[in-house]
C-alpha cells in the first residue's frame, strides 16, 4: 500500500497502522473522550490471536460504542484448504468473545443474503456486536412511519 497516498485521501477517516495490541489501547482512549461512537467494524486481522485482540474494542464503556455495531468478518469465508470451523480462526475468537461475555454478544444476521435484493457472497460475513445492557439498547432504530416492512 502507498500510505502517503492513503492518507492523502482521508478527510474525516484516521488511518492508525500497528499492531493491534498496542494501537488498541490508545484509540480507546480516544472514544472514551467523546470520539464518536463506533458503529462498524471491519476485521480483517487473518489469525485467531489477533482478532481476539480486536474483540476487545467493545470492552471499553458503552460511550464508546453504538448498542448493536455492524462486523465484517474477513476471514471467516475461505478456500476449501483452509477447513473453516467454529473452533479455530475468527469464529474461535467470535465464540469464545460470547461465552466470556454474559450481556454483550455477537452473532451473525440470521436471513441476511435473503434478506437483500442482491445477495452476495460477503452476507454471510456480517454480524453484529450486541451490548444488551447499553442504555439506549431498548430505543427504536426504525424511522417513524416505518413500523413494518412492506409486503413486495
Amino acid at each position: 500500500m502507498d500510505e502517503g497516498k492513503l492518507r492523502s485521501r482521508l478527510t474525516a477517516a484516521k488511518l492508525i497502522l500497528g499492531n493491534v495490541s498496542e494501537t488498541l489501547s490508545p484509540f480507546l482512549e480516544e472514544l472514551e473522550n467523546g470520539v464518536a461512537p463506533v458503529g462498524f467494524v471491519s476485521f480483517d486481522l487473518d489469525y485467531y490471536s489477533s482478532t481476539k485482540q480486536a474483540l476487545t474494542i467493545f470492552e471499553g464503556s458503552p460511550q464508546t460504542r453504538l448498542p448493536r455495531a455492524f462486523c465484517y468478518f474477513d476471514d471467516i469465508i475461505q478456500p476449501l484448504r483452509a477447513y473453516l470451523n467454529p473452533y479455530v480462526g475468527e469464529l474461535l475468537a467470535i465464540n469464545e468473545y460470547n461465552l466470556e461475555h454474559e450481556h454483550q454478544k455477537i452473532a451473525r444476521i440470521e436471513h441476511l443474503t435473503w434478506l437483500r435484493e442482491r445477495p452476495a457472497l460477503w452476507n454471510h460475513q456480517i454480524y453484529v456486536h450486541h451490548d444488551f445492557t447499553h442504555p439506549l439498547y431498548t430505543r427504536s432504530v426504525t424511522p417513524l412511519g416505518h413500523r413494518q416492512l412492506p409486503l413486495q
